[in-house]
Order: structure tokens, then sequence, then C-alpha cells
């Protein structure tokens, strides 16, 4: 199926519409009579890799959180699509959300967890046995005892994935949560990332990282000026891109 982007009509994968999607429709945001992120549609497969490119400042973090629903959008709408059935609103925690900074609750490793599975009203019982299984997938199981606001940076990205991933959403919403870490912190967060995907939790990450971008997207949103100006496969937009606007960003150029 085509999307619409700020350049018009570009293809993406097939694939996209067989499975179940977030279906970003005509999603926009402005404030103050200005227009923060223009309009756009698009087809965000729950289960794939999907990396929101660009400079900063390009409305990146703004488009997750609108998709989110974090940040009420005054424009268009967002629903799950599913094959051969009708669209439907976007579930409660079905969208788990990581922030680029995470806030560390002043408790332990376990209690940061069981505090948001406390939260989204899971049962007692059920809490302790679920944020260790989670723990441990991240590879802090050993810290549980631990404050939480004296592990690394790495860690605490790795916590604030668990405390998300524990509740079980749809698809992971990630605003550049590597962007403050070192190259290995950041390659355990990758790892991770491609370890749910595999297994059937995708993702939707913003980056400004070429590098990044080329090794996870299975599909690329591309911004600039708050506009999305290609939507393509990964593959595509790194190979042959449509814009000259994409050229530049990818030579290194400054994109004013």
């Amino acid at each position: 199926m085509p999307v619409r982007s700020g350049l018009g009509f570009v293809p993406v994968q097939r694939w996209a519409e067989l499975q179940h999607s977030i279906a970003v429709n005509a999603l926009g945001f402005s404030a103050g009579g200005r227009s923060i992120v223009k309009p756009a549609t698009l087809l965000l497969p729950l289960s794939g890799r999907t990396i929101v490119l660009g400079p900063n400042g390009s409305g990146k973090s703004t488009l997750l959180q609108l998709i989110h629903g974090m940040l009420p959008a005054n424009q268009g709408s967002v629903g799950i699509r599913q094959p051969r059935l009708v669209e439907r609103p976007v579930g409660a925690h079905e969208l788990g959300f990581v922030l680029q900074r995470p806030v560390m609750l002043a408790r332990s490793v376990l209690d940061n967890v069981t505090h948001a599975l406390a939260v989204r009203g899971l049962a007692r019982a059920e809490r302790e046995p679920r944020a260790r299984r989670v723990l441990a997938r991240v590879g802090l199981a050993a810290l549980e005892s631990r404050p939480a606001r004296q592990l690394s940076g790495g860690e605490q990205q790795r916590l604030a994935i668990a405390r998300v991933m524990a509740a079980d959403p749809a698809c992971l919403l990630l605003d550049e949560p590597t962007a403050h870490l070192d190259p290995g912190a950041s390659a355990a967060i990758e790892r991770l990332l491609c370890d749910w995907s595999a297994a059937g939790t995708g993702f939707v990450m913003s980056t400004h990282d070429l590098a990044q971008a080329r090794r996870l997207a299975d599909q690329i949103v591309f911004m600039h000026r708050g506009e999305v100006i290609e939507f393509s496969p990964a593959n595509r937009f790194f190979t042959s891109p449509a814009t000259e606007t994409a050229v530049r960003f990818m030579a290194g150029e400054l994109l004013e």
C-alpha cells in the first residue's frame, strides 16, 4: 500500500499490510499558530523495526509522543490495523514508551518494576515473579536489590526498558534511548531490542545516528523540519534515497 508523505506517495513493504500495525492517520500537531509536526500517514508493523531518522529538531520525538498519546494530537488519529478487520483504537498500555533520559524511582531495581506493574493493575501475587523474569532478560537479575539511582547510565536504560516490557506491550516506542550511552551500553540496548523484535514485539525508535539506523531498521521514517519527507524500506532508503535532503543528511551535511 502506498503511504503519503510530504512529497507524495512513497511505496513501503507489502508485508506491512499483512501484519498487525500501528496506523498513523494524517497525524499532526500545531501550537502557537505553528506546525510542529505536519500531518503524516504511516503504517508501522507492530513486530517490525522502524527507525525515525533525522537531524536534531526535526520533530522525531514529538511524532513518537503523538503516536503514543502522551501528547494529544490536534490533527489526525492513531489506531491498530489488523488484517481483514476494522481498524480499532489503541488499547491502554498497548504501546510502551522509553524516554531518552529515564527517570528512576528512589527504590530498588526490583521495586521500580513491581511499582510499574502495580500502576498497571497487575495482581500483587504476579508482580514480583514477572518483574524477576524481565530483569533476568535484560541482564539485571543480580542487581535487583540495588537502588536504581546507583546504576550506570546503560543499566538505568535497560531498567527503563524492563519496566515497560514487563507490562507486555504490543510495540515499544523509544526516543533516542542510546544517545547518552557509550558504545558497549548502546550495543546491549540494540541486542535487547532485536531479541524482543525477533520474539514478536517490535519497536519504533528515533535516532540521528546513521550507523545505528543501518544496523536496526526494517523501514525508515525520515523527517526534516517537522515533516515526514521519506517513508520506505531501509535498504531502499540507504541505497536510493528519494530526496536531495536525505542525500545531504547521509553525506553529513548540516541541514537548516
